[in-house]
């Protein structure tokens, strides 16, 4: 077995049995027909009374994801910022606003994807999140991937590209690139919040929207 492959199953396998230590029970082959929304609703619904890292202390609210329960799209970062913190909704400041240009410049609307972090607090200060925290969310996002089971995950920045792409490297040298995440493609990009940090570079905008262009490719929208 390759070391993608043995990553992807180890991911799996903490995925299950964090949502066996929650009560959580749907996630098993071949049960009957799942209400991807329901199942989804109940993941949030955990997000929102969770107590298991130090970041349950210092948030306003947790911001689980919002989005289409059956997108082939998903779009992943790193942590909530201030202004998500404030609404309990991801993406929503000046880098959300970007995000939501990058969306509908590729035909789509928030509505039709589904979009969340690797971390559902705000870590203080907008830090970087520690990796015991990013450990004790990790479950969460690996039932909401496999739940809504997109064909496509668009990974925002470093932090959430390590989650998924199991290669060492710079942002530069893994965006651009699609990885096996199981059945799932990862594309890495920039986090938009580093577009808006250097928006003098016009190469980068151009390097994300390269990015974005392949995954249309990939969902048959070029």
């Amino acid at each position: 077995m390759s070391k993608k492959s043995d990553s992807w199953v180890e991911s799996l396998e903490t995925g299950l049995q964090f949502l066996k230590e929650l009560g959580v029970d749907f996630l098993v082959a071949e049960k009957k027909e799942r209400n991807k929304k329901d199942d989804l609703l109940l993941i949030h619904s955990h997000i929102q009374s969770c107590c298991r890292c130090p970041l349950a202390r210092t948030r306003k609210n947790p911001v689980p994801g919002e989005g289409n329960f059956d997108a082939d799209l998903m779009f992943v970062g790193e942590a909530p910022g201030v202004d998500e913190d404030a609404q309990g909704r991801p993406f929503v400041g000046r880098a959300g606003q970007l995000l939501t240009k990058i969306i509908e410049a590729m035909r789509r609307t928030r509505e039709e994807v589904y979009i969340t972090n690797v971390v559902k607090c705000r870590p203080p200060e907008n830090r970087t999140p520690h990796p015991d925290e990013i450990e004790k969310c990790r479950g969460y996002l690996l039932a909401q991937v496999e739940i809504i089971k997109p064909r496509v995950i668009i990974t925002l920045g470093k932090v959430a590209t390590e989650f998924f792409v199991p290669v060492e490297g710079n942002m530069t040298s893994l965006r651009g690139n699609f990885y096996a995440f199981g059945d799932i493609l990862v594309m890495p990009t920039f986090h938009p919040a580093y577009v808006l940090r250097n928006e003098g570079n016009k190469a980068i905008k151009k390097l994300v929207w390269q990015d974005m262009q392949k995954v249309m490719t990939v969902l048959g929208q070029q």
